[in-house]
């Protein structure tokens, strides 16, 4: 451990994060909170959310399912070690999305095609927090090495 003189151990500064990586973090809060807000008023049964879930073929109940499955994927989310399983979940819960409102014939524009971007959006706050994942997606000019 390299301290100076006189410092306690253990309290040494984090290294200064990049502009990229405090974008990365700006979005990946933006995104928990609106998901987390979303997850939360499914949980707490409000009528609006039965009656979207009723609108897209589902029966009123299922509201409080998905809120559970939102959830988890939000707290795996929002956790640094964890982030890439939860956005593969929230993935997942946004393709669920695309095809309930594809089944619906709802707007593509302002229905169907939000999720994909939201997805998109997520993807992207992630990789500027975690710059690693573009290396093992091969966007990276330095390839993925397995270790």
């Amino acid at each position: 451990m390299n301290t100076s003189a006189g410092s306690v151990p253990g309290t040494e500064q984090p290294v200064g994060r990049s502009t990229a990586n405090k974008v990365g973090i700006a979005i990946s809060a933006l995104i928990g909170a609106f998901l987390a807000f979303d997850a939360v008023a499914k949980l707490l049964d409000f009528p609006q959310m039965k009656a979207g879930a009723e609108a897209l073929g589902f029966p009123a109940y299922q509201s409080l399912v998905i809120g559970i499955v939102l959830a988890v994927c939000v707290v795996v989310y929002t956790i640094p070690r964890t982030a890439v399983l939860g956005a593969l979940g929230i993935t997942a819960y946004l393709g669920g999305a695309v095809t309930a409102n594809m089944r619906v014939e709802a707007p593509l524009l302002t229905h169907t095609l939000f999720a994909v971007l939201f997805g998109v959006i997520m993807w992207i706050g992630l990789a500027l927090r975690r710059p690693e994942l573009l290396k093992v997606a091969g966007l990276s000019g330095g390839g993925a090495t397995v270790r």
